[in-house]
């Protein structure tokens, strides 16, 4: 979800005011998603790199996850919608740990979408942290290390339980994938799109969503059917 400080600022706004827009967006995508019958959608909300921003800036962004959740969560249950959050607990405020757990205990019964969102996130340190816990269940003569393959190793992931991607949509221009989810987008379809996060609304996933319909996925075989996920 980038290009939320750059929105603010070439409309002479606080980037304040950019990601409160964003939060908007992120409301929409997730009705337009459920909608549309994505059944998960995965939104990179801060990463482990964004500790180096302005304290001011961090703090600020704290607040507003922290009355999203207090405001959304209730929506979510309402609409069937399960919550999870994948990264680093620490050093998340305690407030908000305490608010993620309880919002993910809160709607866990729920199948019709899974909200997934990507928080002290950094995809390197998810797969060095997976390497630390498979090392420590071999130590603990609890599997061998020749059990290990990719359906193993995807299991000791943040991830686990979820399908990967079918469709990676960065915003703003940008044609980086930023240590996002690096494991798990071995076989997405990449989708850029020129306008910024708090720009993009139902009408843009929509089209990115027909852009990956026209596209051919073999995963090294022939005529695979698509789905989004």
């Amino acid at each position: 979800m980038d290009g939320n400080g750059r929105w603010a600022k070439e409309r002479g706004l606080p980037r304040t005011a950019g990601h409160r827009e964003g939060a908007e967006r992120v409301r929409e995508i997730v009705n337009a998603a459920l909608e549309l019958g994505v059944k998960v959608v995965t939104f990179f909300a801060f990463s482990t790199e964004n500790w180096n921003r302005p304290k001011s800036e961090i703090n600020m962004l704290m607040r507003f996850l922290e009355d999203f959740l207090d405001r959304e969560v209730k929506k979510m249950n309402k609409n069937n919608i399960r919550f999870q959050v994948i990264g680093r607990d620490e050093p998340l405020p305690k407030v908000i740990q305490k608010k993620i757990k309880e919002a993910s205990r809160v709607t866990k019964g729920n199948n019709a979408l899974v909200m997934v969102l990507a928080l002290n996130y950094g995809s390197r340190q998810e797969i060095v942290d997976a390497v630390k816990k498979f090392a420590g269940s071999v130590s603990r003569g609890e599997t061998d290390i020749e059990d290990i393959d990719v359906d193993t190793f995807s299991s000791y992931l943040y991830t686990k339980g979820l399908p990967d991607p079918d469709l990676l949509i960065r915003t703003s221009a940008e044609t980086r994938i930023s240590n996002f989810l690096l494991w798990q987008l071995s076989y997405a379809e990449l989708y850029f799109c020129r306008k910024y996060w708090p720009d993009f609304k139902r009408a843009d996933l929509i089209e990115a969503i027909e852009e990956y319909q026209k596209r051919e996925r073999r995963f090294g075989r022939i005529n695979v059917l698509k789905k989004i996920s």
